[in-house]
């Protein structure tokens, strides 16, 4: 009779590990795949889950499978970093702080690079920027890697540079073309003018020369002209005084 009893009891136990195995199952199949639910049933667990191992037998594999699956979602869940994409917004609050310390910076047209250190944390932080605007911030605490990053950017700052370099070259280039133009231009507009009086100039010339040769010539005439009048009133002259001087001794007259 006892051991019927006893056959009975563990048959009753048998019966009552496998439908909470079973009941633990449907459960699982019926829940959402979210990962706050798995967080919460991993946090459930610890205290169930070590009386389970008391008194379950070690054969129990169904019993030992569900503790596996949940270490592993736990081991698999990455919390969310309260600092992402905040290191920026760190950087610059130990700038505003003054406690950080400027190791070393290079600029390439607008971009550069900078090693910041803070000796508090012994953490390094490279930056690139442009126009002194945080574009990239990497934080680290190895200084080897740090320094390696630092050139890398300065690298990249002289590539992103090229363009903004050249495009400012071209521009003076531009400018200074525009002004030797402008120097061009005025330089002809003052040539233009000086040549424009000389040929006013010599327009002048030539009339005048013109005014003055045919006033000469008109000069030379009137001079012909008076020179025959004065030859012939000395002949007349000479004339009358020998008509005067008729009748006396020739060696009187």
């Amino acid at each position: 009779m006892t051991n019927k009893m006893t056959g009975m009891s563990a048959t009753l136990i048998a019966l009552a590990v496998m439908c909470a195995t079973n009941g633990a199952a449907a459960q699982t199949a019926a829940a959402p795949a979210s990962g706050t639910l798995v967080a919460s049933a991993v946090e459930a667990a610890p205290a169930d889950a070590g009386s389970a191992a008391t008194a379950a037998p070690s054969g129990d594999a169904s019993t030992a499978l569900v503790a596996g699956h949940a270490q592993t979602a736990l081991a698999d869940a990455t919390p969310a970093d309260p600092d992402a994409g905040g290191t920026v917004a760190e950087l610059q609050k130990l700038i505003a702080n003054n406690a950080i310390t400027e190791l070393r910076t290079s600029y390439n047209g607008s971009y550069g690079a900078s090693l910041l250190f803070d000796g508090n944390d012994m953490t390094y932080y490279v930056t690139l920027f442009q126009q002194k605007n945080f574009w990239r911030v990497i934080k680290t605490t190895n200084d080897t890697r740090a320094d390696g990053i630092y050139a890398d950017f300065v690298s990249r700052t002289a590539k992103l540079a090229d363009v903004e370099i050249r495009r400012t070259k071209l521009e003076a280039q531009k400018a200074y073309t525009a002004k030797l133009i402008a120097l061009s231009e005025k330089r002809a507009a003052s040539l233009q003018v000086d040549l424009d009086n000389q040929r006013a100039q010599q327009s002048e010339v030539v009339a005048r020369q013109q005014d003055t040769a045919q006033q000469a010539a008109e000069l030379e005439t009137q001079r012909r002209a008076e020179q025959a009048k004065l030859d012939q009133l000395h002949r007349q002259i000479a004339q009358l005084r020998r008509q005067t001087e008729s009748g006396l001794p020739r060696n009187l007259r």
